[in-house]
């Protein structure tokens, strides 16, 4: 991938369930991302958080049962052999989570390429080690982007691409990562206005909810 390229459509959390991945397969998205949780023992992908010994699992206004199936990411793995490239968020604040990932794709002898991201960079890190794993390191707040900064202009330091929410990016801020990076992903890209505004400021990685949003960026090309 070079600076050159087409941005990336980025089907965000459509990996966390075998319908979303569906339909991200036939809309064409380039990157389907799921997240990643690692919970008792067992790696998760499922956007809902859990809610300690209370029986559901929850974000915001919504609400699931604890008991529900979830998906595991080995299941997800299994069920995508081909197709567009997967993006691994992990979340929480665990080294363990990376490493019980690494462990998991290379256990399941997986060599393709994949995406691993997360704002808890020593997770992304550890799956890093694996030579077909490319690392973005992610930023959702101005201490974390002043951070990301400071690491990616380190010599021999930069990960593959980073992630920054589109309230930190400006042309000057896009102009500086891609000094470093090869990818500069942004989200939330929900409407035509926020994918005119954010390719004009210079990112070339575009997470969205919305299939119409990366509809428009395919037709572009």
């Amino acid at each position: 991938m070079t600076g050159h390229d087409a941005p990336l459509a980025i089907a965000h959390r459509a990996g966390n369930s075998l319908a979303g991945l569906h339909e991200a397969n036939l809309l064409g998205a380039d990157v389907i991302e799921c997240d990643v949780h690692e919970y008792r023992g067992r790696l998760e992908v499922r956007h809902l958080k859990t809610a300690g010994p209370l029986p559901f699992l929850w974000d915001r206004w919504e609400l699931a049962s604890a008991s529900a199936p979830r998906l595991g990411l080995a299941e997800l793995l299994e069920a995508h052999r081909h197709g567009a490239l997967f993006m691994l968020d992990l979340k929480g604040r665990r080294a363990s989570a990376g490493r019980a990932v690494a462990e998991l794709l290379h256990g399941e002898g997986h060599h393709r390429e994949v995406i691993v991201c997360g704002r808890y960079w020593p997770a992304v890190e550890e799956v890093a080690r694996l030579p077909f794993v490319r690392p973005v390191l992610s930023a959702r707040n101005r201490a974390e982007l002043a951070r990301l900064r400071r690491r990616v202009a380190q010599p021999g330091a930069a990960p593959h691409g980073v992630s920054v929410h589109r309230s930190l990016l400006d042309e000057a801020v896009v102009a500086e990562l891609r000094r470093h990076v090869q990818v500069v992903m942004t989200w939330p890209i929900n409407d035509v206005e926020s994918l005119d505004a954010l390719l004009g400021v210079g990112a070339n990685g575009i997470i969205s909810d919305e299939p119409a949003v990366l509809a428009e960026l395919l037709s572009r090309r």
